[in-house]
């Protein structure tokens, strides 16, 4: 090893000190001087200096702080190449000369350049931790860098949030215990000293070793990335408002999608007040000043849950306002950036700042949500937690955001309103949800589509029938909107005609399919093949205790039995409505009193699975469970259309429930006579013995008269066998058969007139008369009142 090089230990080395005296003779020697030389003092003082050089030179024992490199002969005969320093010591005639090896002064020089250069700039910031990560050197502490003040010896938690030191001092961790860098990590910091902001900075770190490789403490170097950072920040929360409000036209699920993008990126606390005409889908009253403006709390959000109880609750009614010039601002559209004392001063009312100002909030924004000139509410934003104030910046984006869910409300207000409209038009075309008569007891539950289809063209009815029979109806119209709602309200006007003449059930689908190829006809031919519908018709008859079924394209009732069984009804699928050219055929079935029948359309399908067979069964058991526990028809109703919670509801539903109930045991008599006039006697006998054991004598004189006539006319007529039935009911039934098909005719006779005065006797003195026709003949069948 050459004569004076030394391990300092990752220290600035020790410089060798000589002092002499003004004849150039040296009179003192340190330690360091032997060490770097290898002469011992004995052997160099009292010499002069100038035997020391290795060449020409001079020592500049002349010049106080003179400076100049030098080679010196060492004790070995080798030399050594120092950088010196000669200064004249006061008050003494002697220079001291201090000196270190030249590569040793160089990297010492050059170190301190450094150092010197990042402490001084402003565009970089430096700090130098001790492996406390205390701070060694910075040059945050002049302030010449943005960032949190910080002095020698403070550590991370001294100057920003405990959150934010948390994640700043894991990676610095890991640099003092592996040695390896990082560079470029983001790193939030916010200050807990005055001024209280917020940056973001591009953070590098290195190990700082001494010589023998041992960790002294970490060099960090910082780039203030706060304009990117704030830049980018903003910049997602327009693209976030772009692609979160408004995609849906719910008003209150719009507000909340508001508050929630605000908080926490935004601010600490934010809310959505809306006028309360908005809220049912109205246009809000046009109001300048203060007063009350009908607004009410819908939508909150807070950075610490649940939402404070001191402020405005969701749902309430938001107090008066008074008339000062910060509500006036705005009205007029403007968005307002205050902090907390401006804001009380402006409200100067306790009633809104106890409930408008949250525990801490320093900083206030408001912007209105205005749209087409109407002043639709207001949003809200609080800073507590962050203690930047907003600004003009803040202030832009909050009127973006407020802009584009002023938007968002106005079309789901409208939406609403269209909405509501159509809902209540739709349920005026429906029937009354319940209906009961003595022998059949119905209830009908519909429920319009979610996810944006809601209403559609889904409808059933219960049309109550002469002679105790009842229709049963469930149909559904291709589509959704006003035009589907349009196309059911026609198509159940006429059923509703059709089955009053008492139609069966297939001649009533076939002229259905008719006036659903009308309709199509009648469409824009781009809409003619959406035009279509699926039925289903069911004749409940009581005296029978049988109903007759005739489908379009619709899914099969179910019924649960007196017994408990359960399953679908056997239906002979016919097609769709619209199709035309095919033939719909009918299925009678057994219906015992007490059984529970159930029509419905495939939108409640969809609520019980994807599969329609499986659907199918799970309606018809869940039918049985629920009818198996006695509930009545409505509540019934109400459970069956929740469906299994796990399906969607894209699809509006339809569901009629009917449950028939047994006639008394004596309730109906019927004969059969020949078409013999002799009969018509025999007929009148008959009734009129059967009203005596009715206890209906009252009515005896007029039932003998109708018995006669039609009885008179269909042997005249018609030929026999003819065939009379009595049902006793809240009104007397009177049914006359015969095997014609001709269709009886009401007319006025002339005086001169023989005959011809029959069935208008018949209509005088009954309420209602009519006739339907079988696969033989037909029948005539008269209402009459009773006194019972």
């Amino acid at each position: 090893m050459r004569v004076g090089t030394a391990d300092h230990g990752g220290q600035p080395p020790e410089a060798a000190a000589a002092l002499i005296n003004h004849r150039g003779v040296v009179i003192g020697w340190s330690h360091a001087a032997e060490v770097l030389l290898g002469r011992p003092a004995a052997a160099v003082l009292g010499r002069s200096v100038l035997r020391l050089l290795a060449g020409p030179g001079a020592a500049g024992t002349g010049t106080v702080a003179d400076i100049g490199t030098v080679e010196l002969l060492c004790g070995s005969g080798a030399t050594v190449k120092v950088r010196y320093r000669a200064e004249r010591l006061g008050g003494l005639s002697a220079v001291l000369l201090l000196a270190v090896e030249a590569e040793q002064a160089s990297e010492t020089e050059w170190a301190e350049a450094l150092s010197r250069a990042l402490l001084a700039q402003d565009r970089i910031g430096f700090v130098l931790r001790d492996t406390d990560l205390a701070v060694v050197r910075t040059n945050i502490a002049q302030g010449g860098f943005a960032g949190p003040p910080m002095s020698v010896g403070n550590k991370l938690t001294e100057v920003m949030q405990a959150s934010d030191a948390a994640s700043a001092e894991e990676p610095l961790r890991n640099v003092l215990e592996t040695g390896v860098p990082f560079a470029g990590r983001e790193q939030r910091v916010r200050s807990t000293r005055s001024p209280f902001d917020e940056w973001s900075f591009s953070v590098s770190a290195v190990r700082a070793e001494n010589a023998s490789g041992q960790p002294l403490g970490v060099a960090v170097l910082l780039t203030d990335a706060t304009e990117h950072w704030r830049a980018a920040r903003l910049r997602g929360l327009r693209l976030r408002a772009s692609a979160r409000i408004g995609g849906t036209l719910d008003i209150e699920r719009t507000s909340q999608e508001v508050v929630d993008l605000l908080v926490p990126d935004f601010a600490d606390f934010a809310w959505v007040d809306l006028a309360e005409a908005v809220l049912s889908g109205d246009e809000p009253p046009r109001i300048h000043g203060g007063g009350d403006l009908h607004l009410r709390r819908t939508a909150v959000r807070s950075r610490q849950d649940p939402w404070p109880s001191e402020l405005l609750q969701p749902g309430s009614v938001v107090p008066p306002f008074p008339d000062r010039p910060l509500v006036r601002r705005i009205q007029e559209g403007h968005t307002l950036v205050v902090d907390r004392e401006d804001l009380v001063r402006g409200l100067a009312g306790p009633d809104h700042v106890k409930v408008a100002v949250p525990e801490g909030g320093h900083s206030f924004a408001v912007s209105p949500l205005s749209a087409r000139g109407l002043l639709l509410g207001v949003v809200v934003a609080w800073r507590a937690e962050r203690m930047e104030p907003f600004d003009e910046e803040d202030a832009a984006l909050l009127t973006e955001v407020a802009a584009h869910t002023a938007l968002g409300v106005d079309n789901a207000r409208r939406y609403t309103r269209e909405h509501r409209a159509a809902v209540s038009l739709q349920r005026r075309l429906l029937p009354h949800a319940s209906t009961s008569t003595r022998v059949m007891e119905t209830t009908g539950a519909y429920i319009p589509a979610a996810g944006g289809a809601e209403i559609g063209g889904d409808w059933f009815d219960a049309i109550e029938l002469p002679s105790l029979r009842t229709a049963l109806v469930v149909g559904d119209v291709t589509g959704h909107g006003l035009h589907a709602t349009a196309t059911m309200g026609r198509l159940r006007t006429a059923v509703q005609t059709l089955a009053v003449l008492e139609l069966p059930p297939d001649e009533l689908l076939t002229h259905l399919d008719d006036l659903v190829m009308r309709l199509a006809d009648e469409a824009e031919p781009a809409h003619r093949d959406a035009v279509g519908a699926t039925c289903l018709v069911a004749l409940h008859d009581p005296v029978a205790g049988t109903c007759t079924i005739a489908a379009a394209g619709h899914p099969p009732p179910l019924m649960v039995g007196p017994d408990g069984t359960s399953g679908p009804l056997p239906v002979r699928p016919g097609p769709p409505l619209g199709v035309g050219g095919l033939p719909f055929e009918t299925s009678t079935v057994d219906v015992p009193p007490g059984s529970v029948l159930a029509l419905y359309t495939d939108g409640l399908l969809e609520r019980y699975g994807t599969d329609i067979d499986g659907a199918i069964r799970d309606l018809a058991d869940r039918l049985r469970r629920l009818q198996g526990a006695g509930v009545e028809l409505a509540p019934l109703a109400r459970a069956l259309m929740t469906g299994t919670g796990r399906q969607t509801d894209r699809d509006d539903a339809a569901l009629l429930l009917a449950r028939p109930s047994p006639l008394e045991p004596d309730a109906v008599a019927d004969w059969e006579f020949p078409a013999d006039p002799s009969a018509v006697a025999s007929a009148r006998s008959a009734a009129s013995a059967q009203l005596a054991a009715w206890g209906l004598k009252d009515c005896a004189y007029v039932t003998e008269l109708i018995v006669s006539e039609l009885v008179t006319n269909a042997i005249r007529y018609a030929g026999g066998p003819v065939g009379l039935r009595l049902i006793r009911d809240d009104v007397l039934f009177c049914e006359v058969s015969d095997p014609s098909n001709t269709q009886p005719r009401l007319r006025r006779a002339r005086t001169t007139d023989e005959g011809g005065r029959g069935l208008f006797l018949v209509a005088q003195l009954s309420r209602r008369w009519g006739s339907r026709y079988g696969q033989r003949g037909k029948t005539i069948w008269v209402e009459q009142e009773t006194s019972i």
